[in-house]
């Protein structure tokens, strides 16, 4: 139960993350356009443009985590059999706890600074709130966490009982 409200989540923040992409893409375009066609750019497209990359990575981050597409070779490991498979995820579980933890402990006093102070990116035309890039940093590290936790529950019982990694199955996001 834990782990489908956890894969509906990250489904959420996928989506999320797809909605920004498809709307930079327009940014973009139309900061080209008007820079090409009327010599007038859409002014702060940069900082709004850097802004939104660090949220897309964060927004995305969980998802990489779930789907099993961050970096874990297992060519060596699975060659130790299912308990050797299972010590690998365990361990490459309790790294990514330990660097998205650090992201974690490491973005409170920022993310609190920034809500608190108002504090902006950009000078000029357009000040972009630095709150809202900030608190996805600290949110989607604090859902990595909770993934690799799961993960790692998993992981270290198959670790015990030796059984294989259960198969994927198909995830429904309706």
């Amino acid at each position: 139960m834990i782990q489908d409200l956890n894969a509906k989540i990250v489904y959420a923040l996928l989506l999320a993350a797809a909605a920004i992409i498809l709307l930079l893409g327009f940014l973009v375009c139309a900061d080209v356009i008007g820079r090409a066609v009327f010599n007038s750019p859409v002014k702060g497209t940069p900082e709004m443009v850097s802004m939104s990359i660090v949220i897309i990575c964060f927004l995305l981050a969980g998802y990489a985590v779930q789907s099993g597409g961050m970096i874990f070779t297992d060519a060596i490991i699975a060659r130790f059999g299912n308990r050797g498979l299972a010590f690998g995820q365990l361990l490459s579980a309790l790294f990514g706890i330990l660097f998205f933890g650090l992201i974690v402990w490491g973005s409170v006093e920022p993310t609190l600074h920034a809500i608190t102070s108002g504090e902006y990116e950009g000078e000029g035309a357009l000040r972009v709130p630095a709150w809202p890039a900030r608190s996805i940093v600290f949110i989607g590290s604090a859902l990595v966490v909770f993934t690799y936790i799961l993960f790692g529950i998993s992981a270290a019982a198959r670790l015990v009982n030796g059984q294989p990694e259960p198969a994927p199955r198909p995830r429904s996001h309706h």
